[in-house]
């Protein structure tokens, strides 16, 4: 019975069926959604994640049965301390994280972590050499400050070896750790050090506001594996039907990002996860993200040449110095084969 206007009618026929329909529907869902494995994916904060965004908002990680959370992380000393203790599934990480992990020579003190493992790849990480508006040149950074995530891991190989390429030595120049990209963002923006790696979109932003792009990171040091999904090799043989499915909605949302007649929506999902990104910057953001011979990395796939530039690069600069030649000693691609099959 339902009261109108102080009148009580009754409700039947198609009204009443209309309400059972829509309640069955709402318990559907609501149970479909409880069916959903947990993943959870720790991130660093930023564009490069377009491809988990779109992943989420279309429903791609829910049809492959999982439900994916993405957490963020304020640095690689973090996140792989977080990788070693269980307390998230998946890292998007630079490949350099996981080799020097592996390796015994991360700057967190957790130790040797020969569980590391990467399963995907993303992209190249996307690298520019940024600086304040002062320096123009290479030469211009000699006796200055500049940033990296961590000395011993993530992109300081890249950083010093573009510098060696152009003449400058590690002792022309001071490295001070600053975090991920938004923390070495917003030190360059404050003038703390003269320069750094930047990702899309934090280069764009860096080059709007006056900053100086020198160079990018590829076109200096040949072809370089970047970001990829790393893992626990014994939370991959135990949770194996959840990262197949990561890795499988994850490459359906790369395709559907190169996909041009899906420019306007994937613009709408970049706005809606990347806070206080304009209009203009989102446009940018997608023309880099997704240059057909510099974006991401076609269905997920994992730069073999790439890995090799990150380990010829760890070989010359990590201490102690270890010669590292073998991708696959990092690299367990059997789990991305079940996915793309």
């Amino acid at each position: 019975m339902k009261k109108i206007g102080g009148v009580l009618r009754r409700i039947t026929g198609p009204t009443l069926l209309a309400g059972v329909i829509l309640t069955m529907g709402l318990n559907s869902a609501e149970a479909q959604e409880s069916k959903l494995s947990e993943v959870t994916v720790n991130v660093f904060p930023g564009g490069f994640n377009w491809p988990s965004y779109v992943a989420q908002n279309n429903g791609l990680f829910a049809h492959q049965g999982i439900h994916v959370t993405l957490q963020d992380t304020p640095g690689s000393v973090a996140q792989m301390t977080g990788l070693s203790q269980g307390r998230f599934d998946i890292a998007m990480t630079a490949i350099d994280n996981v080799v020097a992990y592996v390796e015994g020579e991360g700057e967190a003190p957790i130790g040797p972590q020969p569980d590391f493992v990467a399963v995907m790849g993303s992209d190249s990480s996307f690298l520019r050499l940024v600086t304040t508006a002062d320096i123009k040149t290479y030469a211009d950074l000699q006796g200055k400050t500049l940033s990296v995530d961590a000395r011993s891991t993530g992109f300081a190989f890249v950083l010093y070896d573009m510098l060696a390429r152009k003449g400058l030595t590690q002792r022309d120049y001071t490295v001070v750790p600053a975090g991920g990209m938004v923390q070495r963002w917003t030190a360059l923006e404050q003038r703390q050090q003269a320069g750094t790696l930047l990702s899309t979109p934090f280069n764009i932003l860096a080059r709007d506001a006056g900053f100086n792009q020198l160079a990018t990171a590829t076109d200096v040091i040949g072809p370089y594996q970047g970001i990829v999904a790393a893992t626990r090799r014994s939370w991959a043989r135990g949770h194996r039907t959840q990262l197949i499915a990561f890795m499988r909605a994850y490459a359906q949302a790369v395709d559907w990002l190169y996909d041009p007649k899906n420019h306007d929506a994937a613009i709408r999902i970049l706005t809606k996860n990347v806070p206080n990104i304009s209009p203009d910057l989102a446009e940018k953001t997608y023309a880099e993200l997704l240059d057909p011979h510099a974006g991401f990395f076609r269905k997920g796939q994992m730069s073999i040449p790439g890995v090799r530039t990150v380990l010829a690069l760890r070989t010359r600069y990590a201490v102690p110095h270890k010669v590292l030649s073998d991708p696959m000693k990092y690299y367990d691609s059997s789990f991305y084969r079940a996915a793309l099959r």
